[in-house]
């Protein structure tokens, strides 16, 4: 069956509809049905503000666990053992991603502690290791809506990735959830009467399961009983409610109230979530699935503005890949629909082919309503009211791009529209599962954007590149350009080796050379087609970075994440230790690739002192450092690390010592202090790309003082 010409929009809506469903549920986590109606009635919309919506386990787990198709370039063949490995490779190690409850009460953080400690999957998740409590837990069918987005109108094939990745934590029940889940976003891509869908997704779980069994009680009495949903909801209470069930957050109550909202949501989304949000328990995890089905279902035009503005196309994850943390929903829709692609065999229609075939980052507003996270500022004295929004009115290249508009502009004022490339705590409004981010744009690298300005014919406004650096609120712009009316201008911009910056804004200054007065003239300007590209060239001394708190029990160097240990700064230097395992921490980007790295490192404890390079997350990279008895190694870590090479060197506890780095291709060149001590070509399922990183083992702490880097 060919894939249906509207797949990559119905992805776009089936995802931006998770986001909003698990924002819609997040601050009421947990809370009864009574407690919600006691304190908001009937809900119809969002029940909180927020600048913006902080990382999330539901939303973490979907995109990264998809990760594994990539990993492993198996497809369809993919196992249960390299779903868990993708665990490892991905999440950091008791912090963030997941809820950390403990083992045997937290079935994620049972499944990791199983899988670091070697009981690969799906044994690591399995009944007969952890017992059918913690098995039959939500989880299994929470992080699950991407196996659906890949196989559209597939619900077979769906539920196939769905088992073997829900097995890596869960079982029994818990496991047949993430299938029917899955299966019923499948399903909806091509079928939109609901009875139908989930009869789709009881297809691909045993009749005789006890998900399939609450299921089909749920339409028996929505059959005999459809005006009322809350006696549904009583009926689902006195028959399969908590205290039915063990542990924390089992499956079978919330699964329960899932197919209530389907059901008598009617086919409308907005009644849909609402619902589900009403009855309570495990709200983000619930109304976030349910929306998944809703959003795939009814496209784009079924979720209305009032739902998607808060989001503005903004996701926040929380992962060891900092760059990956701070997502705009395009992009997660177009690498989502990439895989679903690859997977058929097919190529997308028309202008997505392009699209889809180019992995950097590239804001094309192709998606109707899409913002890709743009915001505006302005330096104007006086009050200024701007807004953005996607358009048909004009495009460079497509059939869409972002209109901007601000209303009395000043002559010679900064008016910016910008997409924001790094984040701080004052940026949310809690640090729910721990964020960390890297910035997605480096000195050295390059922005184009294009630019038309539709008139009138004698408004004359200049147009320029820039970015800011948030460490010193310092602006860095490209060649300005007077922009003439009903003319698209191209723009470019390569930003200079910088030292000691973070890089949080990107985007386009405009500055009108004319008005002035209160009551100044409008400005509106279209943008369309604008890119990140190039190597980076820049360096860091850590006395000019910070801590960032998170509320005060969370803290990251800022510009990094880290995988585990204790990562601070100690007298304006990065201080890394740990008590065994590998204590690492990480920058830069997973698509960087040739580069020169160096860092200036002073061994203050134990003996392993490394500089980690190619990293591709917490079980791939390598590393070159001290190593025991006077030894200079060079490592690579596949879920353990391995001495690749090593050679004498005297190194000592308290001197310092610049270890660099050059990798190009499978070959790596290893110096220090400029002396070249080692070279080694690695021909065994090299590394060829990957972040850059800080590591040391068994004990060890160690200071970095700074660090450079240049791609080549």
């Amino acid at each position: 069956m060919a894939i249906q010409d509207d797949y990559i929009e119905r992805v776009y809506a089936g995802w931006l509809a998770k986001v909003i469903g698990v924002r819609h549920g997040g601050n009421i986590e947990n809370w009864t049905y009574e407690r919600i109606e006691r304190t908001f009635g009937e809900i119809s919309g969002y029940l909180h503000d927020f600048k913006n919506f902080a990382a999330d386990d539901d939303t973490n787990g979907p995109l990264f666990f998809l990760r594994a198709l990539e990993d492993y370039v198996c497809g369809t063949a993919i196992t249960a053992e390299q779903m868990g490995l993708t665990w490892l490779n991905y999440a950091p190690d008791g912090h963030g991603f997941y809820w950390w409850g403990g083992y045997g009460k937290s079935t994620e953080h049972t499944a990791y502690l199983n899988l670091k400690n070697g009981i690969m999957a799906p044994r690591s998740g399995s009944i007969q290791q952890n017992g059918v409590a913690v098995a039959e837990q939500i989880g299994g069918q929470i992080f699950i809506d991407t196996w659906g987005l890949i196989a559209p109108g597939r619900p077979e094939l769906a539920a196939h990735f769905a088992e073997k990745c829900a097995s890596v934590s869960h079982d029994g029940n818990g496991k047949y959830g993430g299938m029917f889940i899955a299966a019923c976003i499948a399903a909806a891509f091509t079928e939109r009467d609901i009875a139908r869908i989930i009869e789709c997704a009881l297809a691909v779980i045993p009749d005789d399961c006890e998900y399939a069994r609450v299921t089909r009680a749920v339409i028996g009495f929505y059959k005999a009983n459809p005006g009322n949903w809350r006696d549904a909801f009583h009926f689902i209470k006195e028959h399969y409610g908590y205290d039915k069930y063990p542990g924390h957050c089992h499956i079978i109550p919330n699964s329960a109230v899932m197919i209530l909202s389907l059901l008598y949501g009617e086919g409308e989304f907005s009644r849909t979530i609402n619902i589900c949000n009403m009855c309570g328990w495990d709200t983000d995890c619930n109304v976030g699935n349910v929306a998944t089905i809703m959003g795939v279902r009814g496209g784009i035009d079924a979720i209305g503005d009032a739902w998607r503005r808060p989001i503005n196309d903004f996701l926040c994850c929380s992962s060891v890949i900092g760059s990956l943390n701070m997502l705009d929903i395009p992009w997660c829709a177009t690498y989502i629909a990439r895989i679903g692609y690859k997977l058929q065999g097919e190529r997308p229609p028309g202008k997505w082919a392009d699209i889809l075939a180019d992995p950097s980052t590239r804001f094309h507003f192709e998606y109707p309503g899409s913002t890709h996270a743009f915001r505006l500022e302005h330096n104007d004295p006086l009050p200024v009211s701007g807004w953005i929004e996607n358009t048909t009115q004009a495009s460079a290249s497509g059939d869409r791009s972002l209109k901007v508009a601000f209303d009395s502009v000043q002559g010679g004022c900064a008016y910016r529209v910008f997409h924001q490339t790094y984040y701080r705590p004052h940026d949310f409004n809690d640090s729910r599962y721990d964020p960390g981010f890297s910035p997605i744009l480096y000195p050295g690298q390059t922005i184009e954007a294009k630019v038309l300005l539709p008139g009138p014919a004698g408004q004359r406004v200049q147009a320029r590149l820039y970015v800011k650096d948030g460490n010193a609120c310092a602006y860095y712009y490209g060649e300005a350009v007077q922009l003439t009316a009903d003319r698209w201008t191209s723009l470019d911009f390569s930003i200079p080796f910088l030292n000691g910056v973070c890089l949080e804004q990107a985007g386009v200054e405009l500055t009108p050379l004319d008005g002035k007065g209160a009551q100044g003239p409008s400005l509106v300007v279209y943008i369309d087609d604008v890119a990140f590209g190039g190597e980076p060239n820049y360096a860091i001394d850590f006395f000019r970075e910070r801590l960032e708190k998170w509320n005060g029990l969370h803290i990251e160097v800022s510009q990094m994440t880290y995988l585990r240990g204790i990562w601070t700064l100690e007298d304006g230097e990065l201080s890394g230790s740990y008590f065994g395992e590998p204590a690492e921490c990480y920058t830069g980007q997973l698509s960087w690739e040739n580069y020169s790295f160096e860092a200036v490192v002073e061994p203050k404890l134990g003996e392993h002192h490394r500089i980690n390079f190619r990293v591709q997350g917490g079980i791939r990279s390598y590393a070159a450092g001290f190593a025991p008895n006077g030894k200079l190694a060079l490592y690579k870590n596949d879920n353990g690390y391995r001495a690749l090479s090593e050679c004498a060197f005297d190194w000592q506890t308290g001197r310092a010592a610049t270890i660099a780095v050059q990798a190009v291709g499978n070959h790596f060149q290893i110096a220090v202090d400029g002396e070249l001590l080692l070279a080694y070509t690695d021909v065994d399922r090299p590394y060829l790309s990957g972040m850059i990183g800080f590591s040391n083992a068994e004990g060890s702490h160690t200071h970095y003082r700074s660090f450079s880097v240049s791609g080549r």
